[in-house]
């Protein structure tokens, strides 16, 4: 039998009566709490943990754990290399959450990180900074965005699948490079996609997204993911996942990363010669599917769960927004 430590928390406080063991977690169990955050976030979260650790080893600071202070003198550092305040967001959670999975109780306080990236916003507010938000693809977009890949190669029937699948299921990029060939299905009304896993089912319980066939030929997404999957079969590929990689040559290769899909949308918007077409990236497929098909008068809560989108979601919202101001615009007829 182990031994219990008594301790008492706080004056007049109850005894802890816990083992150590209690509060302990095994190998096995760490590596599941990691695996639990969706691939990409890991990977960012890695990144951030090695760059804090870095950070505090110049400064003669401890990262795990760190205190509430060391914290908020990083968010300040980021702030002065001139970071936007949605990557500091993000280093503050991963701080946080590498403190979790570590197994330690307490993750720093950030109420001073938070102070200190409050005024970082308002820095950038009234320096006339703000952040580049990647435009939409609507469907005029979208069809000379299709004209502009050669359907007579195997790479240009890829790239129109990323481009007309993306905008139709309202697809995040790891949604996706995880498609299997299985999870593509013709059916008398269109597509249904099955979405495995996305960043807001975590448990990969599943969701059946419906695309119906389209009037227009060339982003008709049945005609367009038939055209491809042919060309797959034709080569051998018959199983696995959807969407691969090709080389100069035209022969298809492996799996397509998430990084390769924001490449293709953005040269698929260079060569069809869209104004701005450097800031286009692979939300911009997603914002795309969610404005088009609000102007079409699509119900907003019918857009968020099609998207896969937590119900009130302000990203939604902001789509709404985005084209209510010009639709519903009250100078709109006034006659100037």
């Amino acid at each position: 039998m182990g031994t219990s430590v008594e301790r008492v928390d706080g004056v007049g406080g109850e005894v802890d009566r816990h083992r150590p063991a209690d509060r302990s977690l095994s190998e096995s169990t760490r590596r599941r709490l990691r695996e639990a955050v969706p691939d990409n976030t890991r990977r960012a979260y890695s990144r951030i943990a090695e760059e804090f650790g870095d950070w505090c080893a110049r400064h003669g600071r401890t990262p795990l754990p760190a205190t509430a202070e060391t914290l908020t003198e990083y968010v300040s550092y980021l702030a002065d290399a001139g970071k936007g305040a949605s990557t500091i967001e993000q280093a503050v959670a991963a701080i946080r959450s590498l403190h979790r999975t570590a197994g330690h109780a307490n993750a720093p306080d950030t109420e001073g990180a938070r102070l200190v990236l409050r005024a970082h916003r308002r820095e950038l507010a009234e320096s006339g900074e703000r952040a580049r938000k990647a435009p939409p693809v609507t469907i005029e977009s979208l069809r000379r965005m299709i004209d502009a890949c050669d359907p007579a190669t195997p790479t240009g029937l890829r790239d129109r699948v990323v481009l007309v699948l993306g905008l139709a299921m309202m697809g995040r990029r790891s949604e996706l490079v995880a498609l299997e060939l299985s999870d593509v299905r013709e059916t008398s009304d269109g597509l249904e996609v099955l979405v495995r896993k996305s960043k807001t089912d975590q448990d990969a319980l599943g969701v059946e997204v419906a695309i119906p066939r389209g009037s227009h030929p060339d982003t008709d997404p049945v005609r367009v993911v038939k055209a491809w999957t042919d060309a797959l079969a034709e080569r051998g590929v018959t199983s696995g996942r959807l969407l691969r990689s090709v080389d100069r040559h035209g022969r298809i290769g492996g799996n397509l990363s998430t990084n390769a899909v924001a490449t293709i949308v953005k040269a698929a918007a260079v060569r069809a010669g869209l104004p701005d077409a450097e800031s286009y990236s692979a939300h911009s497929l997603r914002a795309g599917g969610a404005t088009s098909a609000y102007r079409a008068g699509a119900p907003v809560s019918v857009i968020a769960a099609h998207g896969r989108w937590k119900e009130g979601s302000p990203v939604v919202l902001g789509y709404v927004r985005a084209v209510d101001k010009w639709k519903d615009n009250p100078m709109r007829g006034v006659g100037l």
